[in-house]
């Protein structure tokens, strides 16, 4: 067996009671150089950038742009960039296969089925991560349990079957309310789009915002029902997905 596949059960034993910032710390003291964050610029990844910054500046964090950004985003990311003197990458899709997708398919291709949006999401998304992470280890994500149905069994750390490598969500068992108290109580820079309703902010062609009531990735392919709501980044075919309701309780 992967002897880093080994590794997942014990370090959940190991560290299930450390704080977000100490299971960063050791996550560096463990891998080194060979691991790094891949932030989409959510509130989430900033709360984690802020804590990086703060307990283990030499990891390296890295974004993806898929060209379809907002503006709100690329100006969070120039700002972020200002305020914290870490190494912050930003991964780009492979031009050629983008023309040919845009060429044969047409520029919206994604709002026509699931294949064609996951087609894009594979291009602009999926690719460039894999080269992201080509020379590390292990990974850190901001995703949380209670952000989709898809996610509703993460833990703190997991195997990433896609990518061979060991994921770590500092952030798994956290509520959306302690990401806020997290921002407020640090001054975290965060995308505008959130007071506007938005909640989980991907290209500006796929995110629309919240309306009350609603899941809160109802605005990430509101054409598409719940459980086919990933990009492929955060795909893990050893998790279970739980319930639409489901929602588990917070460890602290």
């Amino acid at each position: 067996m992967n002897t880093l596949k080994q590794k997942v059960g014990e370090l959940n034993l190991k560290y299930k009671n450390l704080k977000a910032e100490e299971i960063i710390k050791e996550a560096y003291q463990i891998f080194g150089a060979r691991v790094n964050f891949a932030s989409s610029l959510g509130e989430e990844d900033q709360v984690i950038t802020d804590m990086i910054a703060k307990v283990a500046p030499k990891i390296e964090i890295f974004t993806l742009d898929t060209g379809r950004l907002f503006q709100e985003t690329y100006e969070l990311i120039a700002k972020t960039q200002k305020r914290y003197p870490i190494m912050f990458k930003i991964y780009y899709p492979d031009t050629k296969s983008v023309e040919v997708m845009v060429h044969t398919k047409g520029i919206n291709l994604f709002y026509e089925s699931i294949e064609n949006r996951k087609l894009c999401c594979g291009i602009r998304k999926v690719e460039p991560l894999q080269r992201a992470l080509k020379d590390v280890d292990a990974w850190i994500s901001g995703i949380r349990r209670d952000q989709a149905v898809t996610r509703g069994t993460v833990e703190t750390f997991e195997w990433d079957e896609n990518n061979q490598k060991i994921k770590i969500n500092p952030l798994a068992y956290w509520t959306l309310d302690q990401v806020h108290k997290y921002i407020k109580e640090h001054n975290v820079d965060v995308n505008p789009l959130h007071a506007k309703g938005f909640i989980s902010i991907g290209c500006a062609s796929c995110t629309r915002a919240v309306k009350p009531g609603e899941d809160i990735r109802a605005g990430r392919w509101w054409w598409e029902s719940p459980e086919q709501k990933e990009c492929g980044l955060h795909n893990n075919p050893n998790r279970k997905n739980m319930g639409q309701g489901s929602r588990v309780k917070d460890q602290g």
